[in-house]
């Protein structure tokens, strides 16, 4: 059982972070703010996704006033995230930014942030301070060097001092990041901040890689930092579609039994008895699953003759041979489809059943409220 690390809560938008509550699911636009449609449309995806708090680049004066419209048009906290500019962080918040990111070391002085930080108070606004391996003051690398999985302590030392910048004008509403794009680097940092502070830490690993390498060091990280109960919100920051950043998450997240969201899919990695496309079959059911909500545990085998056995556990699954398939629940064959029929009738099933888990839940949650 993974036992949390207490912090303290704040409030974004309607969302709470840190102080127990679930550990939230963040993604970040790869849109023109200022095209409005196209960064509200995206946002949309991302919800449909699971997404529970979307971060976008404010990099001019009309990317913050943008930033009502998208709110009005989304669902989820929105965050600004600004760099260097003072002036636009306050103008985000003025235009309906719920959260900021900021290095509050960067921003010109101390007379600019404590304008931010007013503005911040004015607007209820929490701050989260981030500091990454590339933002480190110089004074600090002068002293301790870059940062390494054996150091860390500028990494450290720099997100301690802007939180006490922070602090020093009477404001409490953060949360902290520190990122490295270094796996043992973050989570010897991570694993040191927490017993320094008790504000909710935002995990990631920054410039982390495409979906296979991302995915593989922002897994083996935040994975080790979670089941260690450190971390009250993540992202899977991934140069690819930010829906893919949400999907690992929450991959991630249901491996090590913290939430779970929608099926999981379970596939052979195949071999020489496949007799059918069950790369494309797998996709096809992966991509379909994501719009379910129900947790299911969803089946895709390359073989008839061991593929219910070897997935017995599954709710549901289907499996496939040389011209002809089954689906099977639980182990047990309920149908024979022609191959070329497979596919739709395995739909119409997941269709079915997931009609019924939720009519069952609805069922439920209206008996435990009467």
């Amino acid at each position: 059982m993974i036992i949390r690390r207490k912090t303290r809560q704040i409030r974004l938008g309607d969302l709470l972070i840190g102080g127990g509550a679930p550990i939230s699911v963040q993604s970040m636009t790869n849109t023109d703010t200022a095209d409005t449609e196209k960064t509200a449309e995206q946002i949309h995806r991302l919800e449909a996704a699971g997404c529970e708090i979307i971060r976008v680049a404010v990099a001019d004066l009309d990317g913050a006033r943008a930033l009502r419209l998208i709110r009005e048009a989304i669902a989820i906290p929105l965050i600004a995230d600004i760099h260097f500019d003072w002036r636009l962080a306050v103008a985000a918040m003025e235009h309906g930014a719920q959260g900021i990111r900021i290095n509050p070391g960067n921003l010109g002085g101390p007379d600019n942030l404590r304008k931010v930080v007013d503005a911040a108070a004015q607007h209820q606004v929490p701050i989260r301070v981030g500091v990454n391996s590339g933002s480190i003051e110089k004074d600090l690398l002068e002293r301790h060097g870059y940062p390494t999985a054996d150091n860390p302590q500028a990494l450290i030392e720099s997100a301690v001092r802007n939180v006490q910048l922070v602090e020093g004008f009477g404001y409490h509403e953060m949360k902290v990041s520190i990122k490295s794009a270094d796996v043992l680097t973050t989570i010897n940092a991570y694993r040191a901040l927490s017993e320094m502070l008790d504000y909710p830490l935002h995990l990631g690993v920054t410039e982390a890689g495409g979906l296979i390498g991302g995915t593989v060091k922002s897994s083996v990280a935040l994975g080790i930092l979670l089941s260690e109960g450190i971390g009250d919100t993540f992202r899977i920051s991934l140069t690819r579609d930010p829906v893919e950043e949400v999907r690992v998450a929450y991959e991630l997240l249901r491996s090590l039994k913290i939430r779970e969201r929608g099926p999981e899919l379970i596939s052979c990695p195949t071999c020489g008895r496949t007799g059918i496309d069950l790369f494309g079959l797998a996709r096809e059911v992966e991509d379909y699953i994501q719009t379910m909500k129900s947790p299911l545990k969803v089946a895709v085998m390359g073989c008839v003759v061991n593929g219910p056995g070897e997935a017995r556990e599954a709710d549901i699954g289907v499996a496939g041979g040389r011209g002809k398939g089954i689906i099977f629940k639980k182990g047990e064959i309920v149908k024979r489809v022609p191959e070329n029929e497979l596919l739709a009738v395995f739909m119409d099933e997941l269709k079915t059943m997931e009609a019924e888990r939720l009519k069952d839940q609805d069922q439920d949650q209206n008996n435990q409220s009467a």
